[in-house]
């Protein structure tokens, strides 16, 4: 099966950011004469409150629309039906275009307080006028993803804070997308309108194709990233996809001798056919390079899942929606179902 990068889109930076903690302050009072955002699926006049993974209670007098949220994050919200004006986090590329982690967010429309790791401006987002700040945190629930450590307490301080955790060592894709849903409830979403439902039955059939394909032909795939010094062999136990996937039945190679930190074991392009795979699942973020990039590596082309064209995109960020999760898992599920067996 051919690489698509199209339907792999819809993306994890495998390293940590900063921390935070809750509340309004009287800087946020100061700052609330910002522009309007959008209004959020469902109007009301709150209270609300939301209990997070940190675990921590936000909580408002009425049910916010002034959010700022990770680009994923966002990007989730949005797939459930809540308008999320403002974001931090990878949105648009250099042409303007959608990042993966993007989604389907109407990215031209947003505010963007930073748009690469360690960017945030804080002044723009004080302007602003939050309401609540909505991230990711991965293990350490005081690391906030994508908040830099240096300007947190600034951040943090300025409107509520919501954190749910993408990676406890433990989770699964499954029960984090069921967070988000829960989130986008208390935001006024409509889990039972029939977008979500559609995007809930196509998200269940592409767990079933995934497990039917895993089943039937159980080709080994190994989940790599490739920069330009280095090939990665990831491990499987340390992505919560992966982790769920492997519930599912897909069989990923364990690689053996792991970096610090246990993501992922690092190869010189000399050793990238360490672990011999059926077929390969590919980092398809935007800064990891790309098959059509990957041609003048010898080893790379040498590769029997290369040769075979075995090679499908991997959102090594995982979107938290059921609609968006589905297209990738389809994807897999499609590139398992079609392998051949070569190693």
């Amino acid at each position: 099966m051919a690489f698509d990068a199209d339907k792999a889109r819809f993306g994890r930076r495998g390293l940590l950011a900063g921390g935070g903690a809750l509340g309004l302050t009287g800087a946020l009072a100061a700052c609330g004469g910002g522009e309007d955002g959008a209004d959020s699926a469902e109007e009301s006049t709150g209270p609300w409150e939301f209990t997070d993974d940190q675990p921590a209670t936000a909580e408002l007098d009425h049910v916010p629309t002034k959010l700022v949220a990770y680009t994923g994050m966002a990007a989730a919200l949005y797939d459930f039906g809540v308008e999320v004006p403002a974001v931090f986090g990878p949105t648009t590329n250099e042409d303007g275009s959608p990042t993966s982690q993007a989604g389907n967010l109407p990215v031209a429309d947003l505010e963007v307080f930073g748009n690469t790791y360690g960017e945030f401006d804080v002044e723009a987002y004080a302007s602003w006028g939050p309401e609540v700040l909505l991230t990711h945190f991965y293990y350490d629930p005081a690391s906030l993803w994508y908040v830099p450590e240096e300007s947190k307490a600034d951040i943090t301080g300025l409107a509520e804070v919501v954190a749910l955790s993408a990676d406890d060592g433990a989770n699964t894709l499954d029960a984090i997308i069921a967070r988000h849903a829960e989130l986008a409830a208390s935001l006024g979403a409509d889990l039972d309108s029939d977008e979500n439902k559609a995007g809930k039955e196509r998200y269940d059939a592409a767990v079933a194709a995934l497990t039917e394909a895993a089943a039937a032909n159980p080709v080994t795939v190994l989940a790599c990233s490739a920069a330009a010094e280095t090939f990665y062999a990831s491990n499987p136990a340390m992505g919560n996809d992966m982790r769920f996937f492997t519930e599912l039945g897909v069989d990923f190679v364990q690689p053996d001798n792991l970096d610090e930190g246990g993501y992922f074991e690092s190869l010189s392009w000399e050793n990238a056919d360490k672990y011999p795979a059926d077929v390969l699942f590919l980092d398809s973020r935007v800064q990891a390079l790309q098959p059509d990039a990957l041609t003048e590596f010898p080893t790379w082309a040498a590769l029997p899942a290369v040769q075979e064209g075995q090679v499908v995109g991997w959102e090594a960020e995982p979107m938290y929606s059921y609609g968006l999760a589905a297209v990738s898992i389809e994807a897999l599920a499609e590139a398992i179902k079609n392998a051949k067996k070569l190693v």
